[in-house]
């Protein structure tokens, strides 16, 4: 390998080579769904975007005769290490070539700057945190990734091993065709939710749409409190990512749960839009946006992203019954294929519960550690 600099990315120009750089690296992969690019603009905007309120992040760039041949970033939370009383830093949006050097050169640019800001344990990937996209592809590289998933070759868990860093926490998505779900199945999961008199199971009021994004809000942060790698997303933040979801979201599969008026729990289910996302090749003009309007009429997959219930509700079959009212929507609306993630490994009731309705694990993400 010739020689090549590791640097800060500064300024437009530079944040435009960030990037670029995965639209040429994955060129030849048949399953990478480019991102909008304006999606990344504004997820990398430290001025706009509220995750930096609480955050900040220094992108370096691996750069060789001009040529760019990495990526990542350093992000230091100072939520997440308050919430869980740890000197941590976070790396994200890594993308490299097929060479360990570059790799290497490039996470320990990102721990350095991490260490002066006193990270004891580097952890990744993550982009820029749980709440958004994160881990590592490390089994399942033979379909696209589904709705706000992941996904890179093969080769970027070699890079990452050899740079010293080891596995944290693995995370499983479970793939389940839903017409295999049987009516006698969906009847029996229902079953088993035996004490939900006084639960009611509802789909969220669109009409209300502020509201509701506040009291679902409220939930995620309590449901996921006890998560190995949890950080609590702001309202600010929770209202973008609402934002961004309203556009594609399908009302009839999100769905509250109330007792005696109170909401206890929460499900949503994304159309998987990546179906349509791919033919834009990350742009929305000229023709990006209309070639996304028409793929979209062909989506039939779909990703149960959020499964919550409050915790003094997880006995009385809730989760059961999100399940059962999901499968039975989806069904009806003519969706065909779903998807169910992430899952800690760790989770065992979870990915019991998966099992039992027939969810068969398909793809694993993992999440790094290095201490620094």
């Amino acid at each position: 390998m010739s020689a090549f600099d590791i640097i800060p990315v500064q300024g437009s120009q530079g944040l435009r080579q960030f990037i670029d750089l995965p639209y040429r690296l994955y060129r030849s992969d048949p399953h990478w769904v480019p991102p909008l690019r304006i999606a990344q603009k504004e997820i990398l905007d430290q001025r706009k975007h509220p995750f930096y309120k609480h955050a900040e992040m220094q992108c370096f760039i691996a750069r060789s005769n001009g040529g760019i041949l990495g990526r990542v970033a350093a992000i230091h939370d100072r939520n997440f290490n308050a919430f869980h009383r740890e000197e941590a830093g976070f790396f994200g949006f890594f993308e490299a070539v097929e060479d360990r050097e570059v790799a290497a050169g490039l996470l320990r640019a990102a721990a350095s700057w991490l260490r002066k800001r006193g990270a004891r344990v580097v952890r990744g990937p993550v982009n820029p945190s749980t709440n958004y996209e994160c881990g590592l592809l490390v089994d399942g590289f033979t379909s696209p990734p589904q709705v706000m998933m992941t996904h890179n070759p093969p080769y970027y868990h070699d890079l990452i091993d050899h740079a010293g860093f080891r596995k944290a926490k693995d995370l499983y998505a479970y793939h389940l065709p839903v017409n295999d779900m049987s009516r006698e199945r969906v009847e029996r999961v229902a079953a088993k939710a035996v004490d939900l008199q006084g639960v009611q199971i509802r789909t969220i009021r669109m009409k209300d749409f502020e509201r509701e994004v506040d009291l679902v809000w409220k939930i995620y942060n309590a449901a996921w409190s006890r998560n190995w790698g949890f950080v609590p997303v702001t309202r600010e933040e929770f209202a973008v990512i609402a934002r961004d979801m309203k556009t594609i979201l399908d009302p009839e599969l999100i769905l509250v749960a109330e007792f005696k008026g109170n909401a206890v729990g929460f499900a949503l289910a994304l159309p998987d839009i990546n179906v349509a996302l791919r033919h834009a090749n990350g742009r929305l003009l000229p023709l990006g946006l209309l070639r996304i309007l028409y793929h979209k009429r062909f989506i039939t997959s779909l990703r149960v992203a959020v499964l919550g219930v409050l915790k003094e509700y997880r006995t009385v079959g809730v989760a059961a019954g999100f399940y059962a009212e999901l499968f039975q929507r989806a069904t009806r609306r003519g969706y065909r294929d779903c998807e169910m993630s992430w899952i800690l490994e760790d989770n065992t009731l979870m990915n019991r519960s998966i099992e039992s309705v027939g969810g068969q694990r398909y793809k694993t993400y993992r999440i790094y550690e290095w201490n620094n």
